[in-house]
């Protein structure tokens, strides 16, 4: 459970960014339709449900390190090659925006220049690029419970406690100059914009995990989490549309009005989710070319961070109506690739998640006094990690490792592996144990 969490909270880090903290995204994608806007936000909230958790469960089943090890294995070379282009000139661009970001966050807020905050955002990206992987994902959602928690506060007081001028609202909302002109389009875009921001790293999130359980429950409650946030931000957006409709940092504004003590924290929390979706960004960006070298991606951080530097001085607003719409574009062709290696590959992930279980089972005989860890299990573990979609060896370290640390939590390894390891037997008895992989 502690690792679902983790993975969920990880994953909001990822997507809630610039953008939806700030509320710019949502003001020119969707409020700019005035109310009907609502019901595209609903909507974009569903879809993120539904890909958190295929994209996360596709990173893990890979065991992928960056995502050309899922895409690699999903799409014909040409769709890979042309994907992967656009993932990282996606990544670069979405990082200097959220750079952009946090200058103007901090602008707004504490009158710093905005070169300032694009260059602490950028030096703490560099930094903590030298953290491990399990501390950096610690630190991706490190910030998400305030966000969640601010957020619904501040929206649920304004939504039932605070009167609503509906046609000032909607008089407003037909000033703001849409990204997108059709609110169809708008969701579909706008999620396309999201999956292109979060997939890489979303992919290296599921790739750190080896239980497709976790990853599946991870990824659902990351997207629930992400669709929460969506809808409370936007309904909060909406009832002060009127008094935030030229706003930078529309929602800072908005937590000034209620309070400027909660606006000085929100500062702080927007500037942090700026960093997690940056760093990300970035981060996925340079392991898609060092690889898992330490000396490699230090040189790529440090010249990816600092171009975006550079190209942040664009402009945050401006930034996010330009940019925002054709990248969005651009991922639509990404989307249905993984939509349809989804459907193709459930029956297979879902064997897959029985041979890791059942490996889990054998690996966890090694630690139980009241078991017998016989030569049969031994050579079935061998057939299993071989049959496994994972790289062999990959998935027999990973999985012994696992079996190490359930085994130092757990006194019960019996009881644990009959509650948490079910397997179908039909399942693996349909498998052919030679030794080649599926």
């Amino acid at each position: 459970m502690r690792q679902i969490f983790t993975v969920a909270l990880a994953y909001v880090g990822v997507l809630v960014g610039a953008g939806l903290s700030s509320g710019q995204d949502l003001l020119q994608y969707f409020l700019s339709f005035g109310r009907k806007g609502i019901l595209g936000v609903l909507l974009l909230g569903a879809l993120n449900v539904f890909f958190g958790r295929v994209i996360i469960t596709l990173g893990c089943y890979y065991q992928s390190k960056s995502h050309q090890d899922v895409l690699k294995e999903i799409s014909h070379p040409v769709s890979n090659r042309i994907i992967d282009l656009t993932l990282v000139l996606a990544s670069f661009v979405m990082g200097f925006v959220m750079v952009a970001g946090a200058g103007a966050n901090l602008k707004q807020q504490f009158g710093l220049p905005f070169w300032a905050g694009t260059l602490l955002c950028s030096l703490l990206i560099f930094l903590v690029s030298f953290l491990d992987f399990e501390k950096i994902t610690a630190v991706l959602g490190i910030f998400t419970p305030l966000i969640i928690g601010i957020i619904c506060f501040t929206s649920f007081y304004i939504i039932f406690f605070t009167p609503h001028n509906y046609e000032a609202i909607e008089a407003s909302a037909h000033t703001i100059r849409p990204a997108i002109p059709n609110l169809f389009l708008s969701v579909i875009n706008y999620f396309t914009l999201c999956a292109m921001t979060g997939v890489s790293m979303a992919f290296v999130l599921g790739g750190s995990l080896v239980r497709i359980t976790v990853a599946e429950r991870g990824g659902l409650l990351g997207g629930a989490l992400v669709g929460l946030i969506i809808v409370m931000a936007a309904l909060t957006l909406y009832f002060r549309l009127d008094s935030v409709v030229n706003a930078e940092i529309p929602m800072l504004t908005i937590m000034h009005d209620f309070s400027p003590v909660l606006s000085f924290f929100y500062a702080f929390i927007i500037f942090a989710l700026i960093f997690n979706t940056a760093f990300s960004l970035y981060y996925a960006t340079a392991r898609r070319f060092a690889g898992t070298d330490p000396k490699k991606m230090r040189i790529f951080m440090a010249g990816i961070t600092l171009a975006g530097f550079l190209c942040s001085f664009g402009g945050f607003k401006t930034l996010v109506g330009i940019l925002y719409p054709v990248l969005g574009y651009m991922g639509i062709f990404m989307l249905l690739i993984l939509f349809v290696a989804w459907i193709r590959e459930r029956d297979n992930i879902i064997l897959e998640k029985f041979i890791r279980r059942k490996m889990l089972r054998i690996a966890l005989k090694k630690h139980d006094s009241d078991a017998d860890l016989t030569k049969k299990d031994r050579m079935l573990f061998r057939k299993l990690s071989e049959t496994s979609a994972a790289d062999t060896s990959t998935i027999k370290q990973r999985v012994l490792k696992i079996a190490d640390d359930i085994a130092a939590r757990h006194d019960d390894l019996h009881d644990y592996a009959a509650t948490h390891l079910h397997i179908d037997p039909d399942a693996l008895r349909s498998l052919s144990l030679d030794d080649q992989k599926r």
